[in-house]
């Protein structure tokens, strides 16, 4: 597939997609956006691939929408329709991550703002380089978060710490939201790219199917009473019981070997 704004590669089992507009700090332009769904749609029809990882070219992540987009711009004196480029691009994108059929990555080495925060914590799991950080800047130009911000801060690391975060558009070091759970780990710098190659490497080895339902459950635990997850819980592990991966690990075990599993 031909990119222009991202590169996309697929090796052994772990899928990458780098945002590479450097020099706008990765920011996120509607054909931007639009390589991004169709390289998720590839990866997502790519049945051997076992891990995504998403990064950022140069010394930023992502910085979130380009306000340079034609699409942000005002036609005839006519404001844009900010929440259709959200609803159209971003919105779907976020789902799209969220329900995908491997576990995901996202490898935070600078800057993530605004909806490229979100794209970060849309996730699995969020590594940062130590100096990282995060920022919901949407109030210093006059908006509301969007791309699901309000969803993961406020699940997260609660409402008191995601209003303050959105309504004074400060920056999170990568350390702070770390030790506040909003993403899994830092590394150090020069840690950062080999930390990264090993966590997919260790992804791409796993129970993929497992994973994924164990995505799934999480995600339903903040709407679920405690019987609902108990018997959500059941119907899953009744299905990993009847998979080819259990019955790998329960032989592996009693082999007292490593496993190999396939997702299936």
């Amino acid at each position: 597939m031909d990119f222009n704004a991202i590169d996309v590669s697929i090796d052994g089992g772990v899928a990458r997609i780098v945002f590479n507009r450097p020099d706008k700090l990765n920011s996120l332009n509607e054909a931007m956006m639009l390589e991004i769904h169709r390289a998720v749609d590839r990866i997502a029809a790519d049945r051997q691939v076992r891990v995504l990882v998403l990064s950022g070219a140069g010394r930023a992540f992502c910085a979130g929408q380009d306000l340079a987009d034609p699409a942000m711009q005002s036609v005839d004196g006519k404001l844009p329709d900010i929440g259709n480029l959200v609803e159209r691009l971003f919105k779907p994108l976020v789902l799209k991550l969220q329900n995908l059929h491997v576990p995901t990555i996202a490898a935070v080495n600078g800057l993530a703002a605004g909806g490229g925060a979100s794209l970060a914590l849309a996730c699995d799991l969020v590594v940062a380089a130590r100096s990282a950080y995060f920022l919901q800047a949407f109030s210093k130009i006059g908006l509301t978060p969007d791309t699901g911000s309000t969803w993961f801060l406020t699940h997260r690391i609660g409402t008191a710490r995601a209003t303050g975060l959105a309504m004074l558009a400060d920056k999170l070091p990568a350390a702070k939201a770390a030790e506040w759970g909003l993403i899994w780990e830092v590394l150090d710098d020069a840690d950062f790219p080999s930390g990264i190659d090993a966590l997919a490497q260790r992804l791409a080895a796993m129970p993929t199917k497992a994973l994924v339902r164990t995505r799934q459950l999480m995600q339903a635990a903040h709407g679920h009473s405690l019987e609902q997850q108990l018997s959500m819980e059941a119907s899953f592990i009744r299905e990993m019981g009847w998979s080819r991966d259990y019955l790998e690990g329960v032989q592996a075990f009693s082999e007292k070997r490593p496993p190999v599993f396939t997702g299936e």
